[in-house]
């Protein structure tokens, strides 16, 4: 390492050190400054962020945490201040990881996958725990003890969350004001799984700086060490730490693959001429296919994204179903939101992976807003980015067809989120499915409609798409346009195709008794009682039901 860059490493925790002590010997009343100050900016400059989280929800959380600040260490302060900025549900505002990481994070790489969440890499001094199974957390159950930091993470959906929210797992300050573990201690004992054995496992405590990792996945390096298996890189690793996007040729199936891993310019090219070079060579050679991947592309600059945009819809011969896919997943967020959904508007593309990080429309571009006394960086979200209209809006971009991977497919370098993408025949997979069902719908053709829809709500290619959610929303819009049998045959299919879902059943239960069909609406009920009678829905249900009964 080079001295001057070892001086500015140097300098960095030196004045990372001075803001820490000058944080710990704040006083109540200046982090409770501090609070108000956040509050008072919040609705004097941001007050449009107010659309997840209600102004006075937001008040309340407020004067809650500003009434425990004389009870809280300085640690559980920063953790609280990080928990009001993730009230907004917008990835880009946010106190950062950093900031609560402060005190260090234990020195092990986490990663979520379909079985399980596991320790992608480590340092070499805790080998005995890589690619373990993380079964509990300080004596917390892993699904418990992720509920639990979860409000510290400025979420937008379960994607986020899983690409950007496990790793405030590892931070023991979080840890404790959460309520994982009951003391702040610089070491935390997981309970973990592997090869068949369960074993108790305490890590130490390691400054953040000393972490090896890029977009969720362990660097290798003297100290640290990671599971996948290092005889071959798979494509949508390759590259990874030396350039932002590369295409590859794959002869025997005429299949262009692409990872772009950012919307920024790389150092060497610029997207613009990529992109040129890319559409040169499938110009210049047999192409059947363009495999387009960004699930590990964070954003950048989305004024990049046209020249991609546009040279596909200049190529009908790629631009056409079956002949272009786009794979997303749990980092495909910020400007790359963008990208996919012009990609989606635009093309033929099939998308292919996991939901994507962002809403479909969000709020990006944020500003830097430094609390007085601590110091903090709160960073506050400015710019509504709406590329689709507002009733089109969802919490992500869903694949077309889900696949996601499991541990030992990450491990043995296989890839069955390209492979489904290679393996596509057009053999009757709905692509689209609540355009397919409203046109059945339509048409009337209503046994087909079943059928298909029973197709969708069971198989787990679909296991992305909201069935329950998106047919009950379709038969109220019925209902609310005067078709009330159409809207009771759509609540009556979601119901049947959903025989545990209080919800289904209530919603169809509500209207039988609208529709005066007593008994059936009685039979309705009580099935959602049986099914929880404590719940607030259960209690609703019960006071319906003896209503029907006088």
């Amino acid at each position: 390492m080079k001295k001057h860059a070892k001086i500015l490493i140097v300098l960095f925790i030196s004045l990372c050190c001075q803001l820490l002590i000058a944080q710990e010997n704040l006083s109540a009343k200046q982090w409770q400054e501090d609070l108000k100050y956040l509050q008072n900016i919040v609705h004097s400059d941001f007050p449009f962020l107010f659309k997840k989280v209600t102004a006075k929800d937001f008040d309340a959380e407020v004067e809650k945490l500003y009434a425990q600040i004389p009870s809280l260490e300085a640690h559980e302060v920063k953790v609280a201040l990080a928990r009001i900025v993730s009230l907004f549900e917008y990835g880009h505002t946010q106190i950062t990881f950093g900031t609560v990481a402060t005190g260090g994070v234990l020195p092990v790489n986490l990663y979520h996958f379909n079985d399980g969440v596991y320790i992608e890499g480590t340092q070499k001094s805790h080998q005995k725990t890589l690619g373990a199974k993380v079964i509990k957390v300080g004596g917390v159950a892993i699904d418990k003890a992720l509920q639990h930091i979860r409000p510290v993470v400025p979420v937008e959906n379960e994607s986020y969350f899983k690409a950007y929210g496990l790793r405030f797992l590892t931070v023991p300050a979080v840890l404790h004001a959460q309520k994982v573990i009951p003391t702040l201690t610089s070491t935390v004992t997981m309970t973990l799984e592997k090869e068949g054995k369960t074993f108790e496992y305490t890590f130490p405590t390691i400054a953040l700086e000393e972490m090896s990792r890029n977009i969720n996945f362990t660097i290798p390096n003297e100290n640290w060490i990671g599971t996948r298996n290092a005889n071959k890189t798979p494509l949508y690793l390759k590259h990874l730490n030396e350039k932002f996007y590369f295409f590859e040729y794959l002869k025997d199936s005429k299949t262009v693959y692409v990872r772009q891993s950012s919307v920024f310019n790389d150092k060497d090219e610029s997207l613009k001429d990529f992109y040129k070079r890319l559409f040169a060579f499938i110009d210049g050679n047999a192409v059947d296919k363009l495999i387009y991947d960004v699930r590990l592309n964070g954003g950048g600059n989305n004024y990049n994204n046209l020249f991609l945009i546009k040279g596909l819809m200049a190529r009908p011969k790629i631009n056409k179903k079956g002949h272009l896919f786009y794979i997303i997943g749990r980092d495909t967020f910020s400007a790359c939101q963008n990208l996919t959904n012009e990609i989606e508007r635009y093309t033929e593309a099939i998308l292919v992976g996991e939901p994507t990080a962002e809403n479909v429309n969000f709020y990006g571009d944020n500003r830097k807003i430094t609390l007085p006394n601590s110091k903090i960086n709160a960073y506050l979200s400015f710019a509504w980015w709406q590329d689709r209209p507002q009733w089109e809006n969802r919490d992500a971009t869903l694949p077309n067809i889900a696949v996601n991977m499991s541990f030992e497919e990450y491990k043995t370098n296989q890839d069955p989120v390209l492979q489904a993408a290679m393996n596509y025949t057009d053999d009757g997979f709905i692509l689209r499915p609540l355009e397919h069902l409203t046109e059945l719908f339509l048409e009337g053709k209503y046994a087909e409609l079943k059928r298909d829809a029973a197709t969708i709500n069971n198989d787990p290619k679909y296991k992305y798409y909201e069935f329950e959610k998106e047919f009950t929303n379709a038969g109220f819009r019925l209902i609310d346009m005067g078709n009330e049998q159409g809207g009771y045959f759509v609540l009556e299919l979601v119901a049947d195709l959903n025989p545990k879902s209080a919800n289904a059943l209530y919603n169809l239960a509500n209207l039988q008794a609208q529709m005066k069909q007593t008994e059936k609406a009685k039979a309705g009920f009580q099935k959602v009682i049986d099914l929880d009678p404590n719940s607030s829905l259960g209690k609703i249900a019960k006071r319906k039901l003896d209503n029907l009964k006088k």
